[in-house]
């Protein structure tokens, strides 16, 4: 009887550990291949955010305010973080919360300044189309310059953890606002929700939608 329960037991636990063993390689694979396989868009990257509707639309307003860097987005190789609507509710909402209260007119973004608005789309925008492959090699991160005005941002990319492997999962792009700091307590940063989206002239990462749009200098530029 005692023979027999310890077979049963040695059988339970071999059972145990090929199931494990299978779902870790499973899931192990499946993230692998997250990079291997770059979503793809037959259209330049300004008809790319045209044809996502309802989650774009914000920022295709402010493009359609800036001639240049809608050319851009349209014609040039370019890498951009693109921007949903929800991000620029927020700093929407956020300057009219403070215009209220001092009895002044709403602004949107029809309406604020194009001068501050293009400062801001541009940090957005880069020269050159890169990859997270680009960018795996630089532990610290990268510093890259934006499309207009010559401002430095950052780029941090890594690999999330999952499934009990460090870095198994998939690839996450830190977006960083400097500030012009080299202390990075004062960096406004956000995550990326997708990356590597290739379109014919550009490559697009998604910035989370919790993001606030201007890296939180939409309000004091704009509410004048």
């Amino acid at each position: 009887m005692k023979s027999r329960l310890s077979i049963n037991l040695s059988f339970l636990l071999i059972t145990i550990m090929a199931v494990s063993l299978f779902s870790c390689k499973k899931n192990d694979s499946a993230y692998y291949n997250y990079e291997n396989t770059l979503k793809e868009f037959n259209g330049n990257a300004f008809e790319y955010l045209q044809s996502q509707p309802g989650v774009y639309d914000s920022l295709l307003v402010a493009l359609n305010r800036l001639p240049a860097l809608k050319d851009s987005l349209q014609n040039e190789k370019v890498t951009l973080f693109a921007v949903t609507n929800k991000s620029f509710q927020i700093s929407v909402e956020s300057l009219n919360t403070i215009r209220k209260r001092t009895n002044k007119t709403p602004l949107y973004l029809k309406t604020v300044s194009v001068e501050e608005l293009d400062t801001m789309v541009s940090r957005y925008i880069v020269r050159g189309t890169y990859t997270t492959a680009d960018f795996q090699n630089f532990a610290d991160g990268l510093l890259i310059k934006s499309i207009n005005h010559n401002y430095n941002m950052h780029v941090l990319y890594k690999k999330a953890d999952a499934a009990g492997f460090t870095g198994g999962g998939p690839g996450i792009i830190t977006f960083s606002d400097p500030k012009n700091s080299i202390f990075v307590r004062y960096w406004q940063s956000t995550p990326t929700n997708a990356v590597n989206i290739k379109t014919n002239n550009a490559i697009i990462n998604v910035v989370a939608p919790g993001h606030d749009f201007g890296f939180g200098d939409f309000v004091t530029r704009t509410n004048n």
